[in-house]
């Protein structure tokens, strides 16, 4: 695993993260159905670097086989048996809803149907708030991290829903001690006009944070995203705001333009993007299979850190 040891010789925003969540308690965590050797040797890094104590759900004689086939060390790690992975996704979200894990990881089953499990009114993880998805992105050459929300659960979202959304990404911002977050409501333009209805729910976002409807950030929209990212495109365009060029989170529209927004930042900007899902009962890690083995590491290391101090939270309230 020379790629993990690698990467304590390159500080990156992601080390500090990574460094952050060893100091706590490794969350138990449920893999769901990590069957092929990326899933598979990503849970064992995280819990090989102290991240992650995980639970293996998924066919046993499948895991074990990518194990040895792979040369994976799987001793002593708890294997939960099931048939398929559909089974493994439903069985992942029993265990986490009987307390027997902290965290939900996603293994080489399709994201759809992880969360279609998640998501049953009956039997999943739902709770009041909306389920949305965070980028972690750590971008070359830009000084904070940046998060951009949502680009990969919800495709059109409403009023309510993003306030949701802004909301989920302002907690884990504060929750995983970066302070006070600069939050920008992008689109296309920074006027408010009805042509762009974006724009109108950007403001309306504005005014709701403005009445205690969203908390623990400065939040400001319409931008557009050079005047929230680069504090010389705002003064130019004369914005005057804490966010406006120097936002942290990123807000956008819909799924499609924050999905073009974060995939463009990684392929052209050569920036990790980890992610992490909110608004379930716990976090849940979603990697893909052309993550690097930094970004699953740091995925791993934001849902930990954001479930460590969330439980030190509960904890000091009681």
């Amino acid at each position: 695993m020379s790629e993990v040891i690698a990467l304590t010789s390159e500080p990156s925003k992601y080390d500090r993260l990574i460094a952050a969540a060893q100091a706590e308690t490794p969350a138990v965590t449920i893999v769901a159905h990590p069957c092929d050797e990326t899933s598979l040797r990503g849970a064992l890094e995280a819990a090989e670097m102290g991240l992650i104590k995980p639970i293996l759900v998924g066919p046993e004689a499948k895991i074990r086989y990518v194990a040895a086939e792979h040369r994976l060390e799987i001793g002593g790690i708890e294997i939960v048996d099931v048939p398929h992975s559909h089974a493994a996704a439903a069985k992942a979200v029993a265990l986490i809803r009987e307390g027997k894990g902290e965290l939900l990881m996603k293994g080489s089953l399709h994201t759809d149907e992880l969360m279609h499990a998640v998501a049953a009114s009956a039997t999943g993880l739902r709770t009041d708030r909306r389920i949305s998805h965070v980028f972690v992105m750590d971008v070359p050459g830009h000084a904070d991290t940046l998060f951009i929300t949502d680009a990969a659960i919800n495709i059109f979202p409403d009023l309510e829903a993003k306030r949701d959304i802004v909301q989920n990404a302002i907690d884990l911002w504060v929750t995983i001690g970066l302070g006070e977050p600069r939050v920008a409501i992008v689109s296309a333009v920074e006027t408010v006009t009805t042509k762009i209805p974006s724009t109108i729910e950007a403001a309306a976002l504005c005014k709701m944070a403005e009445r205690g409807q969203i908390t623990g950030g400065l939040i400001d929209g319409p931008l557009a995203f050079d005047n929230a990212i680069d504090p010389e495109a705002a003064r130019i365009k004369g914005i005057r705001s804490p966010v406006a060029g120097h936002a942290q989170i990123i807000v956008v529209p819909d799924l499609e333009a924050g999905n073009m927004l974060a995939k463009n930042l990684t392929f052209l900007s050569h920036a990790d993007a980890a992610g992490i899902v909110l608004g379930a009962r716990v976090p849940i890690v979603l990697t893909s299979r052309a993550d690097s083995v930094r970004t699953r590491l740091a995925s791993c290391a934001v849902a930990a850190l954001f479930a460590a101090r969330r439980r030190a939270i509960q904890v000091a309230a009681v």
